[in-house]
Parts: C-alpha cells; sequence; structure tokens
C-alpha cells in the first residue's frame, strides 16, 4: 500500500495536527487520500453520517483530506472512565469496558479489525497517512502493539518520527524513540520532524546534523512555532489550547467571561472551541468555586463519568455556585453530561451502578442510563433558526416542562442539551450569547465569522507548514516507495 505513519517522540508531540497537514497537502494535488489512526484513546469523539463513534481528531484529519469522515478511519477508540477503565468503541460502537491488563486481552481480536480496516482504506483510496499513539518507543506495551511499530510492520509503512522542540529535549527523545526500538522496527524509521520550533532555523542545523548522523536518518522537516492554530484536541494536554487560548480579550469592551468547569472525567470539551473563537469573549476551563461564581456564563461540559463527577462538584463547593447561580438569575449551560446533572435525579444502574442519585435539582427533567449507547446527528431549531448537533451519551434525559431549547430543554437562566457541536451553528451561538450579555447586564457583539470556514483555514495553515517547511519530495518518495533499504541500527536496541 502507499502511505506513511507519523509516530511521534510522546503524547501531544504533534502528530494530529502534523497528519493532518500532509492530508490536506496531498488533497491539494488531487490525490485521494484518508487518514487512519489504530487505537486513540480520547473522550473527545465525534459521530460519523453512518451514527459510528470516531475520535475529533480523526473526523478533523478527514476533513483535512476531503474525505467523509468513517468508523474505518479510527476502527479502535477508548474511552476512560472512572475506576480505572474505559469503554472500548470497536467500528464506532461500544464492546467492552476494560483496565489495562484485560484490555491486553481483546488485543488480538482488535487487531484483526485494525488490519482489515486500513486494508479497506488502501482499497478505496490512493494513500492513507496514519497517525500512532502515545510512543512507538513503549517497550512494555510492545509485544501486543496495533497502532504504531505493530501497524507499521503488518503494513509495511515508513516512519516519520515526529518531536515538539518547545519541550525541551528534542534530539534526546528522537534518538531514544529509535534507539529503544528493536531492529525490526528500526528498519522501518525513515526520518524526523522537528515541531513548534521558535527562533533561528540556523542554530539548529548543527544538532540537525549530528542527529542524521548518529541515527543515519534524516531530519525532513522544521515546522516553525504557529501561534494562534488550534484543531480539535485529542486529550486533556490540550485543555484550553482552543481558539483564543491566552488572547487577551478585544479592546474597547469588557470581555465576556466563561468558564467551563474542568471535570475530572471530562468529555468533548472542544463544545467550547467555538464560543473560545468569539473576538469579545474569554473562556477559562477552571475547578475554582470564585471562578465560577464571576463568570457571566458557566458550562457544565460533557462527562464520561456522571454521577462521580456530579459527586465531585459537591465536594468542590461548585454545586453550591451553580445553584445560587440559578437563583440570582446568572447563565447556565450543561451539555450532554452537564445537562444530566442539573436534572432532578438521575438512575443509573449502567455506568456508575449508583442507583438513584439527587441531581442539581435546575431543570425539570430526569435521567434513565440505558446499556444502548445513543449515537446519532440531530437537527432541529433554536431561536427560530435551525441547528444541527451530535449525540454521544448512554443517560437519556426526559424533559418534563421548561422552555425548549435545542437537544433539551430551559428554566429561567438554566440551559440544558444532549447536542454536542451546539454552539458551532453561528447565528444560534450570536443569539445565545446576546441573550448571556443581557442578563449579566452587559452588550455583546459577536463576530461576524464562520466557525467551520475557520476551522477551514486553520487546515489550510497546517498543511502551509507542511508545504513550506518539510522536505515534501523526500515524503512523497516515502510514501510512494516505502522506506529505503539500508538503515543503520542505533544501539542499544530493544531490551
Amino acid at each position: 500500500m502507499r502511505g506513511l505513519l507519523v509516530a511521534g517522540t510522546a503524547s501531544d508531540a504533534g502528530k494530529s495536527v502534523v497528519t493532518a497537514g500532509i492530508c490536506r497537502w496531498l488533497a491539494g494535488q488531487d490525490i485521494k487520500v484518508a487518514p487512519f489512526k489504530a487505537q486513540n484513546m480520547s473522550l473527545n469523539s465525534i459521530v460519523t453520517r453512518d451514527g459510528a463513534e470516531i475520535g475529533r481528531a480523526q473526523a478533523m484529519q478527514a476533513a483535512a483530506a476531503r474525505a467523509e469522515p468513517e468508523a474505518a478511519m479510527n476502527p479502535v477508540l477508548l474511552k476512560p472512565g472512572a475506576n480505572g477503565t474505559s469503554q472500548v468503541m470497536l467500528l464506532g460502537e461500544p464492546v467492552a469496558e476494560a483496565d489495562a491488563l484485560s484490555y491486553r486481552d481483546l488485543k488480538p481480536r482488535l487487531e484483526r479489525t485494525v488490519v482489515d480496516c486500513l486494508a479497506d482504506l488502501a482499497g478505496r483510496f490512493d494513500v492513507v497517512i496514519c497517525e500512532g499513539a502515545g510512543s512507538p518507543a513503549e517497550i512494555n506495551l510492545r509485544d501486543r502493539d496495533i497502532a504504531n511499530m505493530g501497524l507499521a510492520r503488518a503494513a509495511g509503512l515508513p516512519v516519520v518520527i515526529v518531536g515538539d522542540i518547545d519541550r525541551g529535549g528534542v534530539f534526546a527523545a528522537m534518538y531514544g524513540t529509535v534507539g529503544l526500538l528493536s531492529p525490526e522496527d528500526q528498519a522501518h524509521v525513515a526520518g524526523f520532524l522537528v515541531n513548534k520550533f521558535r527562533g533561528d532555523s540556523r542554530l539548529l542545523k548543527p544538532g540537525l546534523g549530528m542527529l542524521r548522523q548518529l541515527t543515519g536518518r534524516p531530519v525532513l522537516g522544521v515546522l516553525p512555532w504557529a501561534p494562534g492554530v488550534w484543531l480539535d484536541a485529542e486529550d486533556s494536554l490540550s485543555l484550553g489550547a482552543g481558539p483564543g487560548g491566552g488572547r487577551a480579550p478585544r479592546p474597547g469592551a469588557d470581555p465576556l467571561r466563561i468558564a467551563v468547569v474542568r471535570l475530572p472525567h471530562i468529555s468533548n470539551f472542544t463544545d467550547a472551541d467555538a464560543l473560545a473563537a468569539e473576538p469579545g469573549a474569554v473562556v477559562r476551563f477552571t475547578a475554582l468555586p470564585a471562578e465560577v461564581r464571576d463568570a457571566d456564563l458557566v458550562i457544565l461540559p460533557g462527562s464520561r463519568a456522571t454521577v462521580a463527577d456530579l459527586a465531585w462538584l459537591r465536594e468542590q463547593g461548585l454545586a453550591e455556585q451553580v445553584s445560587a447561580r440559578a437563583a440570582a438569575g446568572r447563565p447556565v449551560l450543561g451539555i450532554c453530561g452537564g445537562y444530566q446533572m442539573l436534572a432532578r435525579e438521575i438512575f443509573d444502574e449502567v455506568e456508575s451502578g449508583a442507583g438513584t442519585v439527587a441531581a442539581l435539582g435546575l431543570l425539570p427533567a430526569v435521567v434513565r442510563f440505558g446499556r444502548a449507547k445513543v449515537l446519532r446527528r440531530s437537527e432541529g431549531t433554536g431561536f427560530g433558526l435551525p441547528v444541527t448537533g451530535y449525540e454521544i451519551h448512554h443517560g437519556v434525559v426526559q424533559a418534563n416542562g421548561g422552555e425548549p431549547f435545542p437537544g433539551g430543554c430551559a428554566a429561567g437562566p438554566v440551559y440544558g442539551t444532549s447536542w454536542h457541536g451546539l454552539c458551532e451553528n453561528d447565528a444560534f451561538r450570536r443569539i445565545f450569547l446576546r441573550d448571556v450579555a443581557s442578563a449579566a447586564g452587559s452588550e455583546f457583539v459577536p463576530g461576524e465569522f464562520s466557525f467551520s470556514d475557520l476551522r477551514e483555514r486553520q487546515i489550510e495553515t497546517l498543511a502551509d507548514l507542511i508545504r513550506q517547511h518539510a522536505d515534501t519530495s523526500a515524503l512523497m518518495t516515502l510514501i510512494t516507495r516505502g522506506t529505503p533499504g539500508g538503515l543503520p541500527f542505533v544501539p542499544p536496541g530493544a531490551p
């Protein structure tokens, strides 16, 4: 097959965005390309057109490839929950709850599906750009690896290792990653990409030359730090790094302050991205009662462990602050698990096994958890406008009153929805934020931008990084011809 595996020296080294950039660079040449991640551990996910759940990063990469996202692009998705277990999603559907040890026993079953999905994509697309998981040098997990070197060897893929120089120690990380692989695995590692470099690249050249001498492998590009670049984060290491992260508020007016409660099992925190993109808003992820009290809008986001996170809200004094806000007429928005927390009661024998639990009682609704997982795209109206979203939940909310709200209900200043992606609807978001500002006694002037267009510009920025700062000729040779022979062994190798 024609393809490439983008591995990394660590989680959050830049694998996802480099994969997206390569996909768009290839798509811009009218090459039919698909992204692929064999195994992903993430609480940020999305629902495909046919009702499968996959990682948001792979959906973003599909958009970069100008392809429709599908389950084959992310056949195994792990969603961490409470008590050290993860829900195992196979081809977009839940098949098991497993801890780190029992998951190993599932690997043979999952491996066959991974290989079949990759072969299927290779048969329908010209090129498949694969993203690894974590680091390929996790030597304690190598014997059952299906996402990194195990995948590369099974599919005969060349591997490029991405390192984040902004963290420091990138040369040691790159050398060490190769040096901890077996000779057979090392034979697939064809080069390196340095990510997030700041400063004069001439200062880096001696190190690049020495790395090549030590490993026999070239650095295929030094990608500069690109301020303001964000795209559908994959894990909590990127929490708060979305649009507007660290940005100063727009001059001339007080910003609309939005506090997103940083739940222990927070999921789909990318729901806040469209709000953070607003030039007149400042979004903060927080667990501080004072910030929840003082914000203009508080969001209870999605959760992989609703009952456990509700108990945490109470322990931290945050539940009291949320209830006080509602009593004072100050806005609160609950999304998915956050919506469930705002209801009167939760009946849960599935996720937590806690039975009947008193919720915050701020919305006229009850929640019942079922074993079947709801996975679907949804559409309706909000403020008289057409809106869309998608649902990912076991807990089903039954509203028994209140005012209509897309995917849920509202009562005074409290809003709840089971839909993710609701605020990506531009016209709806603008009206909603104006209402929030009015309740706070201020005026909000929304930005006149399309969130989907903003995301598309981000993808093009990533493609430009590849076009302008990577050795695209060498990358294309790897993609079309595979790993070159004769690459030297780097000691000591896998123990």
